[in-house]
């Protein structure tokens, strides 16, 4: 659970990596089409190195920012692990401090937790 200070904005980036675009994408609609998320950006093709199981891994991987509000984090994170396919997925909250006015409306409407 997170600490529900307000950033400069009330908005918060919810970072995790993905296995594949496909994936990302999916999840990235349920968000948006459920009103938890303003915004789903999908980077594809990125390399992680990791030790996982005691082997150092390396693979390839997508990230997806998931732009929500930060009372809608600790939700936007629950739905997001019941989807993911990671075990032990990265769901890691980055506030946004700022921004123009008009964008951050935007999102606010956008994630309403519908």
């Amino acid at each position: 659970m997170i600490e529900k200070t307000e950033t400069g904005s009330g908005l918060v980036f919810i970072y995790t990596t993905l296995p594949d675009t496909g994936t990302a994408d999916g999840i990235g609609r349920q968000l948006v089409e459920s009103r938890l998320a303003a915004c789903v950006n999908i980077y594809p093709e990125i390399r992680s190195i990791f030790e996982w199981e005691g082997k150092v891994e390396s693979e390839s991987e997508v990230v997806a920012f998931i732009k929500t509000r930060v009372e809608l984090a600790d939700r936007v994170m629950e739905e997001t692990r019941k989807l993911h396919p990671y075990d032990v997925p990265a769901l890691l909250v980055l506030p946004i401090e700022g921004g123009n006015e008009d964008y951050i409306g935007w999102a606010k409407e956008q994630a309403r937790g519908g």
